[in-house]
């Protein structure tokens, strides 16, 4: 590290559970964020700014008018400008160190397996389940951690697997199925602050996976009432009627067996 950086980190390097050893495994990592909307540019502006050596972001989309009040990273002028490259833009301006890649592209199975084998950790900012599926299979084929969160209306969640340490539960052992009929933040609403809030906690989870500093348990499930100031946490076990990963686990138990 130079004198720059370690100027720029200091406050980080003053803790003893992170110190120079947390921030030199945080500066040789790549994290993949897919989704820059509400939770996707929150949470990459704080890996950005705290010295993650590579960002992967990837998004599809562009930016609306409605997007503004809960996608803080940009402005005004990025309106109609794909996503992923103004949250680029605005990020190196936060800190030209960070190597930053951009994906302007929706992903589909096999781009996210490409994407998931370069990375770290993983996060998922997505909106829609079969992305999410998408993600947690790769992630969980590559053993790679994967942070998901999700918010609507006042609510929000938060989990994150440790694939890289635990191969179950897993994603689908929480949701088995689903469509995206589900509620959409364009029909249902959504509270900027509480959107901020997950996306702030998936980078806490991400710089300490990376950096190996502090815990990150395998299938927590922390809930979020953002109307009443609420958190509850649910410890998810492994379904063993899951279609992925029981399915899995029964095949090697019975070649271990």
């Amino acid at each position: 590290m130079n004198e720059s950086q370690l100027d720029r980190y200091s406050r980080q390097l003053l803790l003893p559970t992170f110190d120079i050893e947390g921030q030199l495994a945080l500066s040789s990592a790549t994290i993949l964020v897919v989704g820059m909307g509400g939770l996707g540019n929150i949470a990459a502006t704080y890996l950005a700014t705290a010295g993650v050596g590579e960002l992967i972001l990837a998004d599809g989309d562009h930016l609306e008018l409605s997007n503004l009040p809960r996608q803080v990273l940009y402005n005004e002028s990025y309106l109609g400008h794909n996503k992923a490259d103004a949250a680029k833009a605005e990020l190196l301006a936060k800190n030209k160190d960070c190597n930053i890649h951009v994906i302007t592209e929706h992903l589909v199975a096999d781009t996210f397996a490409q994407a998931v084998a370069k990375a770290s950790v993983v996060l998922d900012c997505t909106d829609n389940y079969q992305a999410r599926q998408s993600i947690h299979r790769a992630c969980f084929a590559a053993n790679t951690a994967l942070v998901s969160a999700a918010a609507i209306r006042w609510e929000g969640q938060l989990i994150s697997f440790r694939y890289e340490q635990n191969d179950t539960p897993c994603y689908e052992c929480l949701y088995p199925s689903m469509s995206d009929s589900q509620l959409s933040c364009s029909e249902s609403g959504v509270i900027g602050p509480v959107v901020g809030s997950l996306g702030v906690l998936q980078a806490l989870d991400a710089i300490k996976i990376a950096s190996g500093c502090g815990r990150v348990e395998h299938g927590l499930l922390k809930l979020f009432d953002g109307l009443e100031g609420r958190w509850r946490e649910m410890r998810l076990t492994q379904d063993p009627e899951c279609a992925f990963c029981g399915t899995r686990t029964a095949q090697t138990a019975i070649r271990r067996g």
